[in-house]
């Protein structure tokens, strides 16, 4: 049977997204079933960040079977009525242990799990949380950025995570899906979700929590682990002041210390993609090839960052091929 396509939010007039009548449906809807936990399994260690906020600080580390790809920060936020999760993870076996860990902390049902975009260390857990009955929830770019990739990703992924980890990861898209902004409600609790342009990737989503001033960033936000672009360096520097003018104090970035501060925590990824833009284009000015000027742009910034070998020689390859054209 063909699948239905997935559900679109589309633009409110006021260009806030709203889910009309969530709350009533929250009410009516099939309850999920009880968090549960494999046995020999053990809970994810949340940190509590504000009323009704936890987080899990991933390390910052590559993708590896000893951590379980546990390197991505996911949150948790606790309405009145139901939960909303935030990442589900780089292996099941996380999304396991993170959901052992919301059953100790609350027992509403999850109701949403929102992806902040489309990199396994952030959506490999993603079953187990359509397993819970959760509605998936992500940038409207996002389904079709899994159908191209989610294979290669099962694939190259097999190697750094070894095959015990790999062999249930299943790729799950969202089935609601945010083209400009949407409102989640928790009952008593909104969560404001924002999709991106072109940045980090082109399906970048941040949720926003009011009543404590918690921004969700993904991997829009890098702190102390080195920025990786998969998207456009143009467009996520353009978008950096958007990104600074959210209401938030505090900010869980998609990598390093949870919480961070907001939006004092932007700094140092301005002054990186700066610093990169900078050396690339004297780079292309001189005619020096892109190879060549990829081995040593942003060098200067090397001691400011964790596994800055791992990524800046793959961002300044992909702004060497962005910057040329500008």
């Amino acid at each position: 049977m063909k699948p239905r396509p997935p559900a679109r939010a589309t633009a409110h007039p006021t260009r806030r997204g709203v889910l009309a009548g969530l709350g009533a449906a929250a009410m009516l809807a099939p309850v999920a079933p009880k968090l549960s936990l494999a046995a020999g399994d053990n809970a994810l260690p949340l940190k509590q960040i504000g009323d009704g906020v936890f987080a899990y600080e991933g390390a910052i580390e590559l993708e590896t079977p000893e951590n379980q790809g546990a390197t991505a920060n996911l949150g948790v936020v606790v309405g009145e009525q139901t939960v909303a999760v935030i990442d589900s993870g780089g292996s099941l076996v996380e999304a396991q242990r993170l959901i052992a860990a919301i059953s100790e902390v609350t027992d509403k049902p999850v109701r949403y799990l929102v992806n902040t975009h489309m990199h396994p260390d952030h959506v490999f857990g993603n079953a187990a949380f359509r397993d819970l009955g959760a509605t998936v929830v992500g940038h409207a770019n996002l389904p079709r950025a899994l159908e191209a990739r989610g294979a290669y990703y099962l694939q190259s992924f097999r190697e750094q995570l070894g095959p015990a980890l790999i062999k249930d990861i299943a790729i799950v898209p969202p089935t609601l899906l945010v083209e400009d902004s949407l409102e989640l409600d928790l009952g008593g609790r909104r969560l404001d979700l924002k999709a991106w342009q072109a940045a980090h990737t082109d399906n970048d989503l941040t949720v926003l929590d009011p009543a404590t001033g918690t921004l969700f960033a993904g991997d829009l936000v890098f702190v102390k682990h080195l920025p990786s672009l998969d998207g456009s360096l143009l467009g996520w520097m353009r978008q950096m002041d958007g990104l600074a003018a959210l209401p938030a104090r505090q900010v869980v970035p998609g990598h390093g210390p949870v919480p961070s501060p907001w939006p004092e925590a932007l700094a140092a990824e301005r002054r990186y993609f700066e610093a990169l833009a900078a050396d690339l284009r004297k780079a292309i000015a001189a005619g020096t090839p892109m190879a060549e000027a990829a081995a040593v742009a942003g060098s200067g910034e090397a001691g400011n960052w964790a596994l800055f070998d791992a990524y800046n020689g793959r961002n300044a390859t992909a702004a060497y091929a962005e910057l040329e054209w500008e």
